[in-house]
């Protein structure tokens, strides 16, 4: 998943990005909320979390802008003030959730989590295809209860297909969840990644999951759940 990260507190900052990035994610980190209002309109974000106390405009105020323009992504807020007030007015902000300073990694990762789950409509840490299962906690696929041999990348793109179950997927939207940085962004090497994941799929499935769509992108055919 591609997160968006607004702390400006720097080594807070790269211990988020290195932290969540051993995760498998993504990681867009920025210092201010003008920073971030441009990286939102620039990409494409599937989880953003923000400090609320954010030099020049605040977080709150970022948290708004960003919901003014239809961003529906999940919002976790952090925080260093612990009152109930504070709370309730980010979440009336438009945030999802709330994590206070200082805080545990391994809570903001589980919190991370269900929010990602939650958003693309599951309740429980897998997300199953008739035999294909992926194990969101372990990031692994497995067909029935077999783990599946994918690299790192490959199961990106698998669990962002299924996560998008039925929707078309552009080449650029996965390339987004492998790279960070534009440059290193190719779509030739998303159509031999995704080809390569289809091989590996078809080989032990009765149904083959993955479409191609002309001039578009890519499509999991199957109904998750």
């Amino acid at each position: 998943m591609k997160l968006l990260v607004v702390e400006d507190e720097a080594l807070l900052r790269h211990h988020l990005s290195s932290r969540l990035g051993e995760q498998g994610h993504v990681i867009d980190a920025v210092a201010t909320a003008e920073e971030a209002l441009y990286r939102a309109a620039q990409y494409n974000h599937d989880l953003a979390v923000v400090d609320l106390g954010l030099p020049g405009m605040s977080g709150l105020d970022l948290i708004r802008q960003l919901r003014s323009q239809d961003k529906r992504f999940p919002i976790l807020i952090l925080t260093a003030r612990g009152n109930w007030q504070d709370k309730v007015e980010g979440l009336a902000a438009g945030a999802d959730d709330y994590l206070v300073k200082p805080f545990q990694f391994e809570e903001l990762e589980a919190r991370l989590n269900a929010l990602l789950r939650r958003a693309s409509g599951f309740t429980q840490a897998s997300i199953a295809a008739g035999p294909l299962v992926l194990d969101l906690n372990r990031k692994q696929a497995l067909i029935e209860g077999q783990p599946l041999a994918l690299t790192a990348f490959e199961y990106r793109i698998l669990e962002y297909l299924m996560r998008h179950q039925q929707q078309v997927v552009a080449k650029e939207r996965l390339s987004e969840q492998l790279y960070p940085d534009d440059e290193e962004r190719d779509p030739n090497v998303i159509e031999v990644l995704v080809g390569r994941l289809r091989r590996k799929l078809e080989a032990q499935l009765d149904f083959k999951p993955i479409e191609t769509v002309r001039g578009q992108g890519y499509l999991f055919t199957e109904r998750c759940r």
